[in-house]
């Protein structure tokens, strides 16, 4: 883990300014690992943060990462997304104490939700595994077409169109609580 001093906190209003750094190191995250991450809008960043559905992290008071929860499927399913990490804080934990945090407030405010991502990162499927996410066919996800109509930002969504949402260069992982409590 980083060594610096590291605040990792659910965002709120005084984070606003953020948005535009935030955005702009998700599209730069993008053209360098030449996959996708869904293009968001700085109204919608907003609207995660103003709810309290939103993580960022610091690194001696510099911005350095950001993720954030959404509900779907009348609150059944929950993704986190957007995990980003600045390019000079990453190799560091930090991807995994952002993903942790954001894994927590999405299990506190959405108890009994099946929590899935897409990611195409191996990194990102190693942190999900840790926190007890399994891979899964993209049939066993929500259902919900706001969720899917949100991949239309993504580079690769013409892979996702062309396979009638069966497949894609990402990688389904689903955590759900029921198999958590069996066990």
């Amino acid at each position: 883990m980083i060594e610096n001093n590291v605040e990792i906190l659910v965002a709120e209003e005084k984070h606003l300014r953020y948005i535009p750094i935030i955005l702009q190191t998700i599209e730069d995250a993008t053209k360098v690992r030449g996959t996708g991450i869904a293009k968001r809008s700085p109204e919608y960043v907003e609207q995660k943060m103003r709810e309290g559905k939103a993580i960022i992290a610091f690194v001696d008071n510099e911005f350095a990462g950001f993720c954030y929860i959404e509900s779907w499927g009348n609150k059944q399913y929950v993704a986190n997304s957007g995990l980003i990490v600045v390019e000079k804080f990453r190799g560091c934990g930090l991807a995994r104490e952002i993903k942790k945090k954001s894994f927590l407030l999405s299990r506190e405010k959405y108890p009994d939700a099946k929590l899935f991502g897409l990611t195409s990162g191996s990194a990102v499927m190693k942190i999900n595994t840790e926190l007890g996410y399994v891979p899964v066919t993209f049939a066993e996800l929500t259902d919900d077409e706001a969720f899917w109509r949100g991949c239309q930002g993504c580079v690769n969504y013409d892979i996702l169109q062309r396979t009638g949402r069966r497949y894609c260069i990402c990688t389904a992982m689903l955590y759900d609580p029921k198999k958590e409590k069996e066990t």
